[in-house]
């Protein structure tokens, strides 16, 4: 599987028309596989597409997801939170499943089914850090990539800690809409920190 980097897009050409969950097939717009920097350090993996990424086809965007892409803007990893296509510094944004159900989550079946695809996304982007955002995501790489147990991984607790992984760093988040301004003031402190940068300096950034 060869990256195509002039096409941020699903660089990677996945299945766009999959039809591995039947019961997805007729609810989705798009099958939304990942979308940035095939070169990245940085995965942010959500847990799966919310309205605006199923109409997009890219991860996070719409009104309901961009928060997410606004806490990358402040440390210097998005320049353009309200377009189109956000263009990412370093940064490949992805799901643990690519479709989306208007009316519930995501089944253990269809996450075990998207799994090839992140899997494969991980593999050949190889990052330093990963930031699951949620507690499925959190649970899904840590399960995959560390030696911890469930009762080890609750997003509560972990929310802006750094955890050791196999090769890489797992820096997880509560989902930004569920933040609160201190949750939100850690995550951004703990991240510039891991990025060797001062806190202080992003503070004045673009937030909502």
């Amino acid at each position: 599987m060869d990256a195509q980097q002039e096409s941020k897009s699903n660089p990677f050409g996945m299945d766009e028309e999959c039809q591995n969950c039947p019961a997805l097939c007729e609810t989705r717009e798009n099958v939304v596989h990942g979308y940035g920097d095939v070169g990245a350090e940085f995965i942010v993996l959500g847990d799966s597409p919310a309205v605006g990424a199923d109409e997009s086809g890219l991860p996070f965007t719409g009104e309901n997801e961009r928060e997410l892409l606004d806490i990358l803007a402040a440390v210097d990893m998005c320049s353009d939170p309200d377009a189109d296509r956000p263009q990412l510094q370093n940064t490949f944004l992805t799901y643990v499943t690519r479709c989306r159900h208007p009316d519930r989550e995501a089944t253990d079946e269809e996450v075990v089914n998207c799994e090839p695809y992140l899997n494969s996304e991980i593999r050949m982007i190889n990052p330093e850090i990963l930031l699951p955002v949620g507690q499925r995501p959190l649970e899904e790489l840590a399960f995959e990539y560390t030696t911890m147990s469930e009762d080890e991984l609750d997003i509560e607790d972990r929310h802006a800690t750094t955890i050791r992984g196999r090769g890489f760093e797992i820096l997880p988040m509560i989902p930004p809409s569920e933040q609160t301004d201190e949750q939100r003031t850690a995550f951004l402190e703990h991240f510039s920190e891991t990025l060797g940068q001062d806190y202080r300096q992003t503070k004045g950034r673009r937030g909502r």
